[in-house]
Formats: C-alpha cells, sequence, structure tokens
C-alpha cells in the first residue's frame, strides 16, 4: 500500500513505516501530523486517483527532528573582470514518520 501526498507544496510517494524530508513544517519533535490531500493510493492492487484529491483519505505521521540539508556553494564569476562570489546555503528539512495511511 502507498500513497502519493502533498506536504507543504511538494508531492511525495509515501508507504507505511517510511521516514521523509519535507520542507519545514510548523510542530516540535514528536507531534503528530496529518496530512488530507492524498493524490493518489493504491492498495492491493486497487489504485484510486483524486480530483484534485481523494475525499476522506487522509496519512497520518510524527514529527521526528527538524534538520539542515547539505550544503550547497553558490558560485558566481565573470573572467577577466576580477569578480568572483561564493555564497552557501542549507535548506531547512523537517523529518516524518509515516505511521498510517487511511482510505
Amino acid at each position: 500500500m502507498y500513497a502519493i501526498v502533498n506536504i507543504a507544496g511538494k508531492q511525495f510517494k509515501v508507504t507505511k513505516d517510511q521516514q521523509v524530508y519535507a520542507p519545514k513544517l510548523q510542530g516540535e519533535a514528536g507531534a503528530s501530523v496529518e496530512f488530507d490531500q492524498v493524490l493518489l493510493a493504491e492498495d492491493n492492487g486497487t489504485v484510486s486517483i483524486g480530483a484534485p484529491i481523494i475525499a476522506g483519505a487522509k496519512v497520518s505521521g510524527k514529527i521526528l527532528d527538524h534538520v539542515k540539508g547539505d550544503k550547497i556553494i553558490v558560485f558566481k564569476k565573470k573572467r577577466r573582470k576580477g569578480y568572483k562570489k561564493k555564497n552557501g546555503h542549507r535548506q531547512d528539512f523537517t523529518k516524518i514518520l509515516i505511521e498510517n495511511i487511511s482510505l
């Protein structure tokens, strides 16, 4: 059984007991969250497709931690002009454990 769910504007294919790194969400570690924007669900070979979402379907999970992603280096240069600019960025993520998928 799996589902495609919209979490904070991004779509994830999730299964039970899977860990997902989603864009940062409000809530503390250990808090439970529910996502009701289920776009597609599969259960024992039966596929349900929403238009645009499946009514009554929910995915519940638990926030495990708030983490930062890998560092991305942004380097700009213009040749023969002496212009160099180096900048870095680390995106904030929320680690979520998917506990249940209900249709």
